[in-house]
């Protein structure tokens, strides 16, 4: 009984969107649901894709196929200087609010190294701060402008306070061999930012869930319409909003457990016990019993990939 005690936690999805004022002002909106956070006692709580820094959607940073115009590299220097340095000042906020809540964080940004963006997704344990972090392995239609690609790296499967964690950040969920290696890990609680606010990702988080025997979490950022920002999209209703939200928290057999919430900010919250897994898999371990390694394999390479090697005697 008090194995199965501690396998219970509480998670959350914390649904909000990055600030037009910048970073600073998306980190002093982030902070301000600790109290939140810390009365909802929950053990892991999972943020939107690019939450810092910022998703630019319908952004075009000046570019057309075979040029680029000067008024989309200003965009892109724009961007770049809100994007944030891993670690750094934001990154020891966020550890700072893991330790204070008690609570494993998982939250999307941009991150930036040397001249390259990288859409991340980081984890946070209290007490220890900063664990690891996830690049997105590919960038989804032109986000390939402004983001670089990560490697195989940074593939973790991290112990939160709630269990095993892993991300997929937004599409990287429909790659099926990058889901085939982090079940493989052993991943309990699978995280998903995004800021794809559409009902047929919210099915495909049910389905991870069904495939994989995992809780999911799905964190989606909300914004307003181009209206309220002041913006002109081409192709968009100016009155309708341009990322909606939709988080949700999933069950290892498909079941929506909370969630989804749409069009304003908050925690999604609910109830997980990861000792439901093993039941879960009773007719289906997607790596285990019901795989075929006699027919099908997967290599995966986490080396990192560096484009120079010094080495020196």
């Amino acid at each position: 009984m008090e194995n199965r005690i501690m396998s219970r936690s509480r998670v959350a999805a914390l649904q909000i969107g990055a600030s037009a004022a910048g970073k600073a002002e998306t980190l002093r909106q982030i902070l301000s649901f600790e109290e939140q956070i810390r009365a909802s006692d929950s053990k892991l709580v999972v943020m939107p894709e690019a939450l810092l820094g910022g998703y630019p959607k319908g952004e075009i940073f000046g570019t057309r196929l075979g040029y680029r115009l000067p008024e989309g590299r200003e965009a892109f220097a724009r961007y770049f200087d809100n994007a944030i340095d891993v670690p750094g000042e934001e990154t020891e906020a966020l550890a700072e609010l893991s330790n204070r809540c008690g609570a494993s964080l998982v939250i999307g940004v941009i991150e930036r190294e040397r001249s390259t963006l990288y859409c991340t997704a980081l984890f946070f344990n209290p007490g220890e701060g900063l664990v690891a972090r996830h690049r997105k392995l590919m960038p989804t239609g032109t986000e390939r402008l402004i983001w670089g690609q990560g490697d195989g790296s940074t593939l973790p499967a991290v112990q939160s306070s709630a269990g095993v964690a892993g991300a997929a950040i937004c599409w990287e969920n429909h790659m099926p061999l990058l889901r085939t290696a982090m079940y493989a890990k052993g991943v309990q609680i699978w995280c998903a930012p995004t800021v794809d606010e559409r009902e047929i990702w919210q099915c495909s988080m049910r389905h991870i869930a069904h495939e994989g025997r995992c809780f999911v979490i799905s964190a989606c950022q909300v914004q307003p319409s181009p209206a309220a920002l002041g913006l002109d999209v081409p192709g968009w209703d100016k009155d309708r909003p341009l990322i909606n939200g939709g988080s949700l928290i999933v069950g290892p057999l498909g079941e929506v457990l909370a969630g989804p919430l749409r069009g304003e900010t908050g925690l999604v919250m609910a109830e997980i016990d990861t000792a439901e897994l093993t039941r879960a898999r009773y007719d289906f371990d997607v790596v285990g019993h019901y795989s075929r390694p006699d027919v099908f394999s997967l290599s995966v390479d986490e080396r990192q990939k560096r484009t120079v090697a010094f080495t020196s005697e």
